[in-house]
């Protein structure tokens, strides 16, 4: 187990929290923006995973390398699917109105 650990995952749980009261403060008009943004920055972790797992420094940071580019991955496309149904169907409704 690396030195820094203990420390790494103190600062990864307090990102938890922070995140959470964060996102749970925003507005629900403003879920859709803000599911767009977290899309772009799935994007990001996934490629920052990409580079994580392929150091191969131990066996625990390439498995969870590879897990954090599964889970991150499948958040985006998950995220893109969802952004790309809202906004056809506010391009629906926009069009019955014209």
């Amino acid at each position: 187990m690396p030195p820094d650990f203990i420390s790494n995952l103190y600062v990864f749980i307090l990102a938890g929290f922070v995140g959470f009261g964060v996102i749970r403060a925003v507005s629900p008009l403003l879920h859709t923006p803000l599911m767009s943004l977290t899309n772009a920055l799935d994007a990001i972790v996934v490629v920052a995973a990409i580079i994580i797992a392929g150091r191969q420094e131990t066996q625990l940071t390439t498995v969870l390398g590879a897990i954090a580019v599964a889970a991150s991955f499948s958040n985006m496309v998950g995220g893109f699917l969802i952004t790309a149904r809202m906004v056809r169907m506010f391009k629906s409704r926009g069009s019955k109105q014209s």
